[in-house]
């Protein structure tokens, strides 16, 4: 399947999947709360098939597979007869209107603990959150290579995802970081990350970089993949050779070559390489070269191959029962940093560049099927949690704007006017039209990028 169809399809799958659940919420509730509920329908537009239950609902599977939603009775939206008015939405007491609406951004956020109940229980595979270079801010706090990194602050990182995700969120912030790390050696220790020195447009997609830190499964092995024309390597060396020393110092990596032909100069030394399964001593000198920006310094000309990740080496899982307060907990932490990101958007501490849309999101989605059901899993819960959070925002049209509303009439006594229930409607709708315009730009620059 190709990356354009795969996503499709998993966009479809994913937003059908939690959309309608969300959606299912609602009438749950509102079966319960002795609502009449005219139509159940997965999906919009022209019905595939539809069937009329006992309780008089229409049951429908429609062509769009795009989520889904729930018509009840109400006498807003159409003339009632006497016998059914108090099953109408309109006619009930604010408290069940409450409950009814809250019910889908719940329904979400049950989901998104069940899904990652689901994914712990699988156990989901990842790489070590082992440092494999720090230059710059992580050179300056001491982090070393080998250095594997278990806390974030105050959270656990047990693998590199979760290591990422934490440095990327603490950057942001540019707050002075405490990291709990493990040497080489075996020891524990701290340092601090002096993360407020990091440039003011720091966003979460390139945070890592800033910050000087290369993870050791990103590392790549020291194999030519190209060689410039004219330099020092050029006619010594070949394409595929793996280098294994230089100067008599063993490499293990292609970032350790630059370093050591900076120590060199421009003396000639020995390089160690593997070719065809044979060993080869070659000698030759680096050459002087300047840079605008890095300034003058010595090279070999040569360029890494592409290799693929290594298998990965951690992974989190937890048995059945231990997985449930597990799911909690992540449940928690990804809210609360979702609820953050919203405040640094709205305070402009963060750039709206981090506001993505449809086609970001079908992107992930194919990518994390392609990483196994533990990986989608986890990439479901966390798009469920998100749309039972951007449902609860107090924007009118959303289900957060209608608890607004009840809230209000809560507060006073007796419902808002209709004029200004309007009104509302088309501020929310004017703010929606500008979020999904801003989505869609940012998934069509991130394309052309």
């Amino acid at each position: 399947m190709s990356t354009f169809l795969g996503s499709v399809w998993w966009m479809i799958v994913s937003l059908g999947v939690l959309v309608t659940f969300h959606e299912y919420g609602h009438y749950w509730v509102a079966r319960r709360c002795g609502v009449k509920v005219l139509r159940f329908s997965v999906g919009f537009g022209k019905a595939l098939w539809s069937r009329t239950g006992r309780d008089g609902t229409e049951y429908v599977v429609a062509a769009l597979p795009l989520g889904g939603y729930v018509k009840m009775l109400d006498e807003r939206e159409g003339e009632v007869a006497p016998a059914d008015a108090p099953q109408a939405f309109n006619r009930q007491p604010v408290g069940r209107r409450i409950a009814i609406v809250a019910a889908g951004p719940v329904a979400n956020l049950v989901l998104c603990v069940a899904l990652l109940w689901g994914m712990f229980v699988i156990g989901r595979p990842d790489f070590a959150p082992v440092v494999g270079q720090a230059e710059g801010i992580a050179a300056a706090a001491g982090l070393q290579r080998g250095d594997t990194l278990l806390a974030v602050g105050d959270r656990q990182t047990p693998t590199w995802s979760e290591a990422a995700l934490a440095l990327a969120t603490a950057a942001m912030d540019h707050q002075d970081t405490v990291l709990r790390v493990r040497t080489r050696s075996g020891n524990e220790a701290t340092r601090t990350l002096p993360l407020s020195r990091l440039p003011a447009d720091t966003g979460q997609s390139h945070a890592i970089a800033r910050i000087g830190l290369t993870p050791r499964h990103q590392l790549l092995p020291p194999v030519i993949g190209r060689i410039e024309p004219g330099t020092a390597a050029w006619g010594v060396l070949a394409e595929d050779d793996r280098l294994t020393a230089i100067d008599g110092t063993p490499i293990s990596t292609f970032d350790e070559i630059g370093p050591l032909v900076q120590r060199i100069g421009e003396r000639k030394a020995m390089v160690e390489v593997e070719r065809d399964g044979d060993r080869l001593a070659l000698e030759l000198a680096p050459r002087r070269r300047v840079d605008p920006q890095r300034g003058a310094y010595w090279a070999l000309g040569i360029a890494p191959a592409m290799a693929p990740l290594p298998p990965y080496d951690a992974a989190l899982h937890y048995g059945p029962l231990a997985a449930v307060p597990a799911a909690l907990r992540e449940t928690w932490k990804l809210a609360r940093d979702s609820v953050a990101m919203i405040g640094r958007l709205a305070s402009g501490r963060a750039s709206v560049d981090n506001v993505s849309g449809p086609i970001t999101i079908a992107r992930y989605a194919n990518a994390s099927a392609q990483l196994g059901p533990a990986w989608f899993l986890n990439f479901l819960a966390l798009l469920s949690l998100s749309l039972a959070i951007i449902n609860l925002l107090p924007i009118p049209v959303l289900d957060g704007g209608h608890l607004l509303y009840y809230l209000i009439e809560l507060a006073k006594g007796s419902p808002l006017s209709e004029r200004a229930m309007v009104a509302g409607q088309y501020v929310g709708l004017a703010l929606l039209a500008g979020l999904m315009g801003l989505a869609f730009y940012n998934d069509i620059l991130q394309l052309l990028r």
